[in-house]
C-alpha cells in the first residue's frame, strides 16, 4: 500500500533526538532549529518528559472521557499556575486544528451568529471551519466554502471595525504572531482595540496560540504582550513536545458549559496528559519562558551583528523570522544538506522561520549563525 502523496519531504530520516539535535540511521547529527513546526518546546528526549511517559504507560495509557481522569485536572491546574491565566475552563483535544474548530463552534453557540473574521496570511488548521479561516485557498475544498468569512489585513483597525459593524459576527480569530504567515506580529495596541471592538459588537475573540504560545514568544502566551483577556485561547504544538495534545481555554465569565456541546474520543487521554504535565513542569522549573525572552533577544543581537541589514528580523522570543529580499528555499536546503541544520519555511517564500527548543544553548545559536554565514557567503559568490 502506498502512502498518500501529500508532503514534499527531505531525504533524511531522524531516528533519535537529544536536546536540540536529531540523528539519522547512520548517526549523522543535525541541529534542529525548527522542531517539527515549533512542536519541540523542551528539546528532544528530555529525561523528565520521557520518564513521565514511561511511568504512565506502565499504568494506563488510555480510557475514554466517560470515566474520571485526575491527570486532566492536574494538567489544568499546572497550566493555570504557569501561564498566569485565571478563571478559564479547559477542554482537551488532540490538535491545533481541532482546538480552533471547537473554539469557532463555541463562539457560534454563544452568539447565535455564523460570520467569522480572520487575518490575512493566518493559518488555523485543516479541519472544516478552521481551514476556511485559514487564508490559503489552495487547501480549501469546495465543501469548506460554505462558511461566511472575511479576511482583513493585520494591524488594520479600521478594516476590522468595518467588518464587525456589518453584523452577524460570531468570532474574530487571530494569531498574535503568525506561524505559517512568517512570524508577522500584531501590535499590542491593535489587539487591545480589537478586543474592545469585539465587546462592543458582541463577538467572541479567539486567540490562536497554537504555535506562538507555551513560552515560544518570550511570554507564556504571545497575546500577553498586549495585556487583555481573550474570550477563548487555543493551544497545541509545544504543549506536548511531540505527543499529540491540544486544548481550548474558555473564559468562564463568558461561557457556560452544556453537556454534549463538545466532545472527543482521544482528547485528554492519560498519555497525553502525562506529556503535557511533564512539559509544564520543565517550563516552570527551568524558567523557559524567561529564557525564551532573554535568549531570543541575544539571538537577534547576534544576527544583527553578523549579518547587518541582509534580512529583516521578525517575530518575538524564540519565534524568529528572517525576511530576505529573495526566496529562501535554496538557503534552507543548503543549511540542511551542507551544514546539517534544520530550519523552517513559511507561506511567504522570502521568509524562513527559526524555532529552536526553548532550552537551546548559546553555543547552538552560534552553530546556526556560523552555518548560515557559510551558506550566504557561497550564495553571494555565485
Amino acid at each position: 500500500m502506498n502512502l498518500f502523496d501529500v508532503y514534499n519531504q527531505y531525504d533524511i530520516e531522524p531516528v533519535r533526538g537529544v536536546g536540540s539535535y536529531v540523528f539519522d540511521k547512520e548517526g549523522k547529527k543535525y541541529l534542529d532549529f525548527y522542531g517539527g513546526h515549533a512542536v519541540i518546546s523542551i528539546g528532544h528526549g528530555h529525561p523528565r518528559y520521557t520518564s513521565k511517559l514511561k511511568e504512565q504507560i506502565d499504568n494506563i495509557g488510555f480510557y475514554s472521557n466517560a470515566v474520571k481522569n485526575s491527570l486532566q485536572q492536574e494538567l489544568a491546574n499546572k497550566l493555570e499556575e504557569v501561564s498566569g491565566i485565571r478563571d478559564y475552563s479547559f477542554f482537551l483535544c488532540n490538535s491545533g486544528a481541532e482546538a480552533n474548530e471547537n473554539a469557532l463552534k463555541l463562539a457560534s453557540f454563544h452568539t447565535g451568529n455564523t460570520r467569522i473574521i480572520a487575518l490575512e496570511n493566518g493559518f488555523h488548521g485543516r479541519t472544516s471551519a478552521a481551514v476556511r479561516a485559514t487564508h490559503n485557498f489552495d487547501i480549501q475544498a469546495p465543501i469548506n466554502q460554505g462558511y461566511d468569512i472575511e479576511y482583513v489585513p493585520m494591524n488594520d483597525l479600521r478594516a476590522m471595525q468595518s467588518e464587525l459593524a456589518s453584523g452577524g459576527v460570531c468570532a474574530v480569530i487571530i494569531e498574535a504572531v503568525q506561524g505559517i504567515g512568517g512570524c508577522l506580529t500584531c501590535e499590542p495596541t491593535y489587539l487591545r482595540e480589537v478586543y474592545n471592538l469585539c465587546r462592543i459588537y458582541d463577538a467572541i475573540l479567539i486567540m490562536d496560540e497554537v504555535q506562538a504560545g507555551y513560552g515560544r514568544c518570550g511570554k507564556f502566551f504571545a497575546f500577553q504582550y498586549a495585556d487583555f483577556r481573550p474570550h477563548i485561547i487555543t493551544v497545541a504544538k509545544g504543549m506536548g513536545n511531540g505527543f499529540p495534545i491540544a486544548g481550548v481555554l474558555i473564559d468562564e465569565k463568558t461561557f457556560q458549559a452544556k453537556k454534549g456541546m463538545l466532545g472527543t474520543t482521544f482528547g485528554g487521554n492519560h498519555l497525553a496528559c502525562a506529556a503535557g504535565i511533564a512539559v509544564l513542569d520543565v517550563i516552570k522549573d527551568e524558567k523557559l519562558v524567561q529564557r525564551s525572552h532573554d535568549l531570543g533577544q541575544e539571538f537577534r543581537e547576534k544576527l544583527r551583528k553578523q549579518f547587518g541589514g541582509m534580512f529583516e528580523l521578525l517575530g518575538l522570543g524564540l519565534m524568529i523570522g528572517l525576511k530576505f529580499p529573495y526566496a529562501t528555499s535554496s538557503i534552507r536546503k543548503k543549511l540542511l544538506y551542507n551544514e546539517s541544520i534544520f530550519s523552517g519555511s513559511s507561506g511567504n517564500e522570502n521568509i524562513m522561520r527559526i524555532l529552536p527548543p526553548l532550552n537551546c544553548k548559546e553555543e547552538e545559536i552560534n552553530v546556526f549563525i556560523d552555518g548560515l554565514s557559510k551558506v550566504l557567503e557561497k550564495i553571494e559568490m555565485t
